[in-house]
Formats: C-alpha cells, structure tokens, sequence
C-alpha cells in the first residue's frame, strides 16, 4: 500500500504533568522534543504497519528542520519538499486530565503548487491535512495535489483538523478537492455540512463512527492522545478500521505522535 501525506513536519513538544499546574509555581513534568504535525504523524504510523510512506511539505532550513526531518526519515518515510524558513513547533500540553496546544506552524503554511513534483503523488491514497487547506498558497498545493494523485487513480482523503478552520472558503475548497474520504470529529463533520464523501467520525473514548456504524476503541492506557487520530487514519488506511483502533490505542498509551 502506497501513502503520500501532504501538510506539515513539526516539532513537537510534548508536556506531560499527572496533576494540574501550580500556576506561578513548578511543576513535576515530563518532556520530550520530538518529530509531530498532522501530515506526517499519519506517514509516520503508516510506515510502522507497513505501508510504503511519503510525507510532502515545507519545513525550515534550521535545526529543528533537520531533525524532524531526519527524524521521519529514520522511521522509514520518503520525506519531499522544499526546505527554507522557519519549522513550526507545536507546544503540546496535558496536565491533570485536560490537554492544551501552542502552535506555530512555521514555513508549512507556505507550501506554493510550483515547488510540487508530480511523481511525489503516484500512490494509492493521498491524505491532505485540514490545516493545509485553512489558508493559501498551501490550499491550493493541495488541490495541485490532489489533481496529481487522480491522475495516478490514487484516492483522496482529508482530515478537518479543527471545526475553527472550517468557513465558506474552506469548504469551497473541500468541494474543489471532492475527497473520497473524509476524517472529522463530530464538531468538524457538523461545522463542514454536506459533502459527498465517505465519513470516518472521530468520538473520542467512545470510539468511531464510519458507514453508519459505530465502533468501540481498543482497550489500552491513556498516556497521552496527542497524534491518536492521525494513528487511526494510517491503520485505516493499511488494514481497516480495528487496525485503525489498535494503532490509536498504542498511539494514547506514550508520549508522542509517532510510533
């Protein structure tokens, strides 16, 4: 099975605290810096089932960039795209139950349709972050991209990331890009409308929804969710949905986005 990914190659920091922070005050965390963004969670978890992985995007000329980038690579993705600016970095927190993220995602957002190299989409599936598609030139990368990628009979798919991306422009450009398949929580399918695709619906602890049925998580520790539905959609992708809920389950029980 064939997967390019198109969105962003991020830092990611991820913050773990058992008990509430003590505002003004230290508390007893565990840290990681560790390679994250949407895109390439999805390369990244696909790669580790087995799949033939490739993440597309923009990322800095700086350190960060070469790790992250090196990083995804170690873990078996093709990595494509241009690299100058500033990588994005991702601060994710969670602490006492409750999860917070900062994010500034860099030269990702800059992604331009000229720096995009047509056999980088001859794949079976091609997955588009919703957070490519919030704003241009990335959305219309994404659209170039997903052109390229029917043009080699792969399908489409999206995630709508956040219900805040979502306005009139974002889902005219949904409609342009008319993916086959589409990942959102219940917020996100509620906040796009309709649109004629395949849904897979995201629910949290009480599982997913895709075809009108409903579907229990796997059973497992919850460390840490950061990257849990990127899992999803790669073991979906690779073997269907309780592949996709086993590879959410190992995503939650550590820290992280990646395997």
């Amino acid at each position: 099975m064939r997967l390019t990914t198109l969105g962003d190659l991020l830092l990611d920091v991820v913050v773990h605290a058992d008990d509430s922070l003590a505002l003004g005050d230290d508390t007893v965390a565990s840290t990681r810096a560790l390679p994250g963004g949407q895109a390439a969670n999805v390369a990244a978890w696909a790669a580790s089932l087995g799949a033939d992985a490739r993440f597309v995007g923009k990322r800095g000329d700086d350190l960060a960039g070469r790790l992250v980038g090196e990083a995804l690579r170690a873990l078996g993705v093709d990595v494509c795209g241009p690299v100058t600016g500033g990588t994005g970095i991702v601060v994710s927190l969670t602490a006492g139950g409750e999860r917070t993220m900062a994010s500034d995602r860099g030269s990702a957002m800059h992604l331009q349709p000229a720096e995009l190299e047509p056999s980088w989409f001859d794949c079976d599936v091609l997955h588009l972050s919703g957070y490519a598609i919030a704003t241009e030139p990335t959305a219309s990368a994404a659209v170039t991209a997903a052109t390229f990628a029917r043009d080699f009979g792969a399908t489409v798919s999206v995630d709508i990331s956040a219900a805040s991306l979502v306005d009139d422009a974002y889902r005219g450009r949904l409609a342009t890009i008319a993916p086959d398949l589409v990942f959102a929580t219940e917020l996100e399918r509620d906040a796009v409308g309709e649109l004629g695709a395949r849904w897979a619906v995201k629910r949290g602890a009480n599982g997913v929804t895709v075809d009108g049925k409903d579907w229990p998580p796997a059973a497992g520790e919850i460390v840490d969710p950061t990257g849990a539905g990127d899992a999803f959609a790669a073991g979906f992708f690779v073997g269907g949905i309780e592949s996709g809920l086993a590879a959410a389950a190992a995503c939650c029980a550590r820290l992280g986005a990646m395997p």
